[in-house]
C-alpha cells in the first residue's frame, strides 16, 4: 500500500495509495481486551528470607481481565506477558525451585484455566560490529562483528534501588561481571520499564502511544567505551514460537511523522492472530537523551528465524513458567549507519518499544495533517464545483446577430 525507498528503516519518501489514506482517515486508537480502566501496580517481589531478588511483577487488574507482565534479571534480562479472564489472577512464586538447576513450575499464574494468553521475551546479548569499512546501509551484518556481550553473565543493581512507584517504573542497571577491557568501567546498560494507568504518549521521541494494556521498555547504553572508531551496536531478542512457526513481524507505514520526525514506519512482532500479545516499535534510536532529528539513527530488524543451530542463554523465569522448550525464535535489532551521528557522538544510545495484549494501539492522523489533506483534496473539487454552478446559473448572454429571414 505504501512504495518506499528503504521500507526497512522506515526512512524517506513514501507514495501512499489510496487505500492507505482512507484508512489512516479512518484510523482511531482502540481499546484493548474491552477495558476502560485498571488499577495498576507494581511490586518487587522478595525471596522466600525477604531478600530482592530482581523479579518485577507489574499487575493490570480490569473489570473481567488482568494483564500480568513479569520482568526478571536472573539469567538474561526477560518479560512474560500473561493476560487472563479474571481480575482475580495472582502471580505464584516458589523461591528455592526457581534458584535451582530446574526451575519448571516454580513460577505460575493462577488459576492456569483462566489464561488466555501467555509469551515471553528474552533480550540475550549485546552486539557489536565494526562498520569503519562498510559503506552499504543494508549490509547484514552491518560490519565486522566483534565477540558479543552475553547478557546472562552480567551483574545487576538492586531494582529496588530504582523503583519510582510514582512514575510506575524500575530500571534494571547492568554491566559485565567480567570485564577485562574495562569497555564498561565507567558505562552501563540498562532496561526501564514502565506501566500505564491511563492512555497516552510520553513526551520525548518515538513517543508510541501507550494504553494501561500495554508497558514500556527502554533501553540504555551509557558511557560504555566502544571497540573501534566506528562501532554500531545492537540487541539479540528471542521469543516463544508458536507451534512449528515463528511469530510474525510486520511494518506499518503512515504519511504523518508528528511523534517521530522523519520516520513514516511502525514495527510489530505479532503473537499469533489478533487480538493476542504484541511488540511494537519505531524503527529509530537516539544518540542523544534528548532525541530529536538530530539525533536520530535507523534501527533495523532482521527477520525471525528459529535457534536450533545455536543454544541461547536460559531465563530461570521462562523456563519456571513455560517448562523446558527448544521452539525459540530470535531476531536482531541494530542500531546506526556508519555514517551520520552515532554512539560515538556522545557514548549514548537509546532505544524504546511497547508490549501489550489486544489490539495494537493505532495512531489517527493529526489535526495538522488533516487539515493539508482537507485543503489539498477540497480545493480542486470546490472549484470544479464552482465552476459547474457558473456555467449552470450564471448569466446568459444574447446573440444580437439577427438572420436575414
Amino acid at each position: 500500500m505504501c512504495s518506499c525507498e528503504e521500507p526497512r528503516w522506515g526512512w524517506g519518501h513514501c507514495a501512499p495509495s489510496p487505500i492507505l489514506l482512507l484508512s489512516l482517515l479512518l484510523a482511531a486508537p482502540l481499546g484493548l481486551l474491552g477495558e476502560e480502566t485498571r488499577q495498576v501496580t507494581l511490586e518487587v517481589i522478595p525471596d522466600s528470607m525477604g531478600l530482592p531478588q530482581n523479579l518485577l511483577h507489574i499487575r493490570a487488574v480490569g473489570t473481567n481481565s488482568t494483564l500480568h507482565c513479569v520482568w526478571s534479571s536472573l539469567g538474561p534480562p526477560a518479560v512474560l506477558l500473561v493476560a487472563t479472564n479474571t481480575p482475580h489472577s495472582n502471580l505464584s512464586v516458589n523461591w528455592s525451585r526457581l534458584l535451582s538447576d530446574e526451575p519448571d513450575g516454580a513460577l505460575m499464574v493462577l488459576p492456569k484455566d483462566s489464561i488466555q494468553f501467555s509469551s515471553a521475551l528474552v533480550f540475550t546479548r549485546l552486539l557489536e560490529f565494526d562498520s569503519t569499512n562498510t559503506s552499504d546501509v543494508a549490509a547484514t551484518p552491518p560490519g565486522k562483528p566483534y565477540p558479543p556481550y552475553s547478557l546472562a553473565e552480567f551483574s545487576w543493581n538492586n531494582i529496588s534501588d530504582l523503583l519510582d512507584p510514582a512514575t510506575l517504573s524500575a530500571t534494571f542497571r547492568g554491566h559485565p561481571s567480567h570485564d577485562p577491557t574495562r569497555a564498561f568501567a565507567n558505562g552501563s546498560l540498562a532496561f526501564r520499564v514502565q506501566a500505564f494507568s491511563r492512555s497516552g504518549r510520553p513526551a520525548q521521541p518515538p513517543r508510541l502511544l501507550h494504553t494501561m494494556d500495554t508497558c514500556q521498555l527502554e533501553v540504555a547504553l551509557v558511557g560504555a567505551s566502544p571497540r573501534g572508531n566506528g562501532s554500531l551496536f545492537g540487541l539479540e531478542v528471542a521469543t516463544l514460537g508458536q507451534g512449528p512457526d515463528c511469530p510474525s513481524m510486520q511494518e506499518q507505514h503512515s504519511i504523518d511523522d508528528e511523534y517521530a520526525p522523519a520516520v513514516f514506519q511502525l514495527d510489530q512482532l505479532l503473537w499469533g492472530s489478533l487480538p493476542s500479545g504484541f511488540a511494537q516499535w519505531r524503527p529509530v534510536a537516539f544518540s542523544q537523551k534528548q532525541g530529536g532529528r538530530e539525533s536520530a539513527l535507523p534501527c533495523r530488524a532482521s527477520p525471525l528465524h528459529p535457534t536450533l543451530e545455536y543454544p541461547l542463554p536460559q531465563s530461570p523465569i521462562v523456563r519456571a513458567f513455560f517448562g523446558p522448550q527448544n521452539n525459540f525464535c530470535a531476531f536482531n535489532l541494530t542500531f546506526g549507519a556508519s555514517a551520520g551521528p552515532g554512539y560515538w557522538d556522545q557514548h549514548y544510545l537509546s532505544w524504546s518499544m511497547l508490549l501489550g495484549v489486544g489490539t495494537p494501539p493505532a495512531d489517527a492522523l493529526s489535526p495538522l495533517v488533516l487539515g493539508i489533506m482537507a485543503v489539498a483534496l477540497g480545493a480542486p473539487g470546490f472549484m470544479l464545483l464552482a465552476g459547474g454552478l457558473f456555467l449552470l446559473l450564471g448569466p446568459k448572454r444574447y446573440s444580437e446577430y439577427q438572420p436575414i429571414n
